[in-house]
């Protein structure tokens, strides 16, 4: 039997023979008596979860069923780990959770929870009931084929199915990805194979606890008194996160930064209620996790409560689970369930488990099955016989195959808009209303909270300002209108910035809304995350740009994927601050001057705001914070460092850098929509187009002068939005001069200009077009910077090559 692989074959006779010769005990138990000593898990409830893992069981045979004449696509089964039936059936329906790919027994038990009303565990008892064949109430008469499935095991396994064969009815995410998700049974949905969205659930964990804290006595605005987002769901004050992994992923970055700042969090006296929950099968594919590593990680880590229990073992799973589930809840703080499983029929698909694993170690898993665990611990306490297990997994098992069969005739995603529409949605107009009742409500009702916050002097009044006190200024108003906002990020809080852009804010809305977070940007981008779900709107900073690469997978996978993977029933609204960009003096290396922004741009959804001019940053900010309010948009605010504090355009003292703070009554009028660009006429503005962005505006505006003083008009197109190019806007721009010079600071492969050029190509422009882009190169230190980035010098002369063709 083990000579190549456990094949679903194999498992299924195997399981059935032995349930066959089970005998139970001579007295047949009270199924309202605990099974075993004085465990809190009674008989009836121990078959419940039984007929759980029986059904996740059974959906793994499908799903090889299915994959075996090419009509289902995932294979990554739960076999081996269905006893996470427990655990869930120790937490509420309520405690979100984002579950990992093994969880189909979870979810099952979940479903069942909903379907009965249910909002614990205890709140209904099976034993009340009389026990049949498949589930806790008598069930329905099919149409003479056998008795149906409990409802919401069947909705669990009818879920689980149509992610299997990609259908449109799939309840999550509609075809696009088989994940275990459903907003009524607070089943966050994740794509994760490496635990990336552990720093989500940290981040949900925070947010959670600080919904239960919101009478802060700094906070001037409670978040509490602020309308809850539409079409978000609402956790219990009291909910417990909890967030599963496999034990491989104890090694990954993304975990490793959870953990920490799990632990961070409540050194520091924070609450977290967070359950993790490691499901430890001793291999990662193929790579083997050293004996007792997991464990001495796990329990390595400060500030968070280790527990241990036989993921085999019902009972044992249980009562470690309702244990750690209790603690959590009454403490608020993390702890971590190290449940120790085996896996069975590979890691997944046609996985040759022989080529890594010898016989007797398959053969020792197969001995520890957890359902014939389960089924001994029934027989034995005389609750079951064997005959009578395996009628009911044969029955279940022949109900999962019919519906597997129904569900392989529902449609398919069948076009590329169908299969994008919950990618980003856009309502410019909603977006548009939004920031002219904000005006409203700040130039009228909430004038005097405003000049408060402003301690009198409103930044309207105050002059005209550079780009850092401009963004200052609309993240002070940002927090005035969004009660749910909350700034927070490195340095952010009591030091106001490495570049003062945060400056004040801290002491002007409290701690709770401006915070300090660890040095982590996983860890600060999964703080965004989990606040963004929990209905907050956060603007996470990330001190360079530089530093966004070690987190880049957070916006990638996590954030840009949610509304995508939920059909928009789950949203992150974020703005995400990005100090980066080169040209600073004394600054180098590929930190602090990095121009790299090709992988926000790969992002399907992001969008990635550049402003260069002060009275831009204010209304770009105000767009991105309403966006991400109303559409749930995850945006990312490039903001260039070399341009924070400049006052002048062409020569010192112009003050042409510089510009006036519009007040709530000009928000209208100067709003700026996504994927609109800013014009600039110098001189004619009839011989060349110069097609640029961020530091590329203030270089080009000065070539610009140059060339008009040799009788060239330009016209200088500010991009403003990288993501999504403004190409109507091009279009417009480039065909008024037929000429068309895209400068970039980004580098020439993989930089911006590649997107203007395709842009154009594909809009059908047929003039001429000319690159200025910097080197393929990191950005070095002090003067030899100026040998790898684009120069007013080279503007010129590439505007000057173009004229002349």
């Amino acid at each position: 039997m083990l000579s190549n692989v456990t094949t679903q074959n194999d498992l299924d006779e195997r399981l059935r023979a032995t349930l066959g010769t089970l005998v139970a005990a001579e007295h047949r138990q009270d199924p309202s008596r605990a099974v075993s000593g004085e465990s809190p898990l009674t008989g009836a409830r121990a078959l419940d979860l039984f007929d759980a893992q029986v059904v996740s069981r059974q959906l793994d045979l499908a799903g090889r069923w299915l994959r075996s004449f090419d009509e289902g696509f995932y294979t990554i089964g739960s076999a081996g780990h269905e006893g996470n039936a427990a655990i869930a059936a120790a937490l509420r329906p309520t405690d979100p959770a984002l579950l990992h790919y093994r969880s189909g027994a979870f979810y099952c038990v979940r479903a069942a929870q909903v379907a009965e009303g249910r909002t614990t565990w205890a709140d209904h008892d099976p034993a009340t009931a009389p026990v049949d064949l498949v589930g806790r109430a008598p069930a329905t008469t099919g149409d003479g084929a056998g008795r149906l499935l409990a409802p919401g095991y069947a909705e669990a396994a009818r879920d689980m199915l149509r992610g299997m064969v990609a259908s449109v009815r799939e309840p999550i995410a509609g075809g696009r990805h088989k994940v275990f998700g459903r907003v009524d049974l607070a089943v966050v949905p994740t794509t994760s194979t490496i635990a990336s969205h552990l720093p989500r659930a940290v981040g949900l964990g925070l947010a959670v606890e600080r919904s239960r804290r919101l009478d802060d006595a700094d906070q001037q605005v409670t978040l509490d008194a602020a309308p809850w987002p539409p079409d978000v769901a609402r956790w219990p004050s009291d909910a417990v996160v909890v967030c599963s992994f496999g034990d491989a992923s104890v090694n990954h970055a993304s975990a490793t930064a959870a953990l920490n700042t799990a632990g961070w969090y409540d050194h520091t006296g924070l609450r977290l209620p967070v359950l993790f929950l490691c499901e430890d099968n001793g291999l990662g594919i193929s790579v083997r996790s050293p004996k007792g590593w997991v464990a001495a990680v796990l329990r390595a880590k400060p500030g968070i409560r280790y527990l241990t229990a036989d993921g085999t073992n019902l009972v044992e799973a249980y009562a470690v689970a309702d244990e750690a589930v209790r603690w959590v809840r009454r403490h608020r703080r993390p702890a971590v369930l190290h449940l120790s499983t085996v896996r069975l029929m590979g890691h997944a698909g046609a996985d040759a488990e022989t080529a890594y694993r010898t016989t007797t170690e398959i053969a020792a898993d197969l001995d520890r099955d957890p359902l014939l665990v389960t089924a001994r611990l029934l027989t034995g306490a005389g609750v079951a016989a064997g005959a009578d297990l395996l009628a009911r997994y044969d029955e279940i098992g022949w109900q999962v195959r019919r519906i597997a069969e129904e569900v392989l005739d529902e449609p398919k995603l069948a076009d590329p808009a169908e299969v994008v529409a919950p990618l980003a949605p856009r309502r410019p107009a909603r977006v548009a209303q939004a920031v002219a009742d904000a005006a409203a409500r700040a130039d009228g009702p909430g004038a005097a909270a405003r000049a408060g916050a402003f301690d009198g002097k409103v930044p309207e009044l105050a002059g005209p300002l550079t780009l850092a006190q401009s963004i200052n200024a609309a993240l002070a108003d940002g927090l005035l209108e969004h009660p749910r906002m909350a700034v927070f990020g490195e340095d952010v809080g009591a030091k106001g910035g490495v570049y003062g852009v945060t400056k004040g804010l801290r002491e002007r809305f409290g701690s709770a809304r401006v915070f300090d977070t660890l040095l982590d940007e996983t860890s600060i981008l999964g703080l965004g995350l989990g606040a963004g779900l929990a209905g907050m709107l956060p603007v996470p900073e990330i001190q360079y740009l530089g530093y966004l690469h070690n987190a880049e997978d957070q916006l990638r996978g996590e954030a840009a994927t949610m509304q995508f993977f939920s059909q928009g029933a789950y949203r992150n609204p974020m703005v995400v601050r990005i100090a980066g960009l080169a040209y600073q003096q004394g600054f180098g290396g590929h930190f602090h001057n990095d121009n790299s922004v090709a992988v926000l741009r790969d992002v399907p959804g992001l969008v990635v705001a550049v402003p260069a001019r002060p009275d831009d940053a204010a209304s770009m900010l105000r767009t991105c914070l309403a966006s991400a309010a109303v559409d749930g948009s995850v945006c990312v605010f490039l903001e260039p460092i070399a341009l924070y504090h400049a006052r002048d355009l062409r020569t010192a003292g112009d003050g042409e850098w510089l510009a006036e703070y519009a007040g709530p009554s000009a928000w209208t009028s100067a709003h700026v929509p996504i994927g609109r660009a800013r014009g600039y006429g110098v001189g004619s503005a009839e011989d060349i187009t110069i097609i640029t962005f961020g530091n590329g505006v203030r270089l080009s505006l000065r070539a610009a002068a140059v060339l008009a003083e040799e009788g060239v008009g330009s016209r200088v197109v500010d991009l403003r939005w990288l993501v999504p190019l403004p190409v109507a806007d091009l279009i417009r721009e480039a065909t008024a001069t037929g000429r068309v010079l895209v400068v970039d600071e980004t580098r020439r492969c993989g930089g911006v200009g590649e997107g203007i050029i395709a842009a154009l190509v594909d809009a059908g422009y047929v003039g001429a077009v000319r690159r200025i882009a910097a080197v393929d190169s990191f950005v070095p230190l002090g003067p030899a910077a100026r040998q790898v980035l684009v120069s007013e010098d080279a503007i010129t002369q590439g505007a000057r090559t173009l004229l002349a063709g």
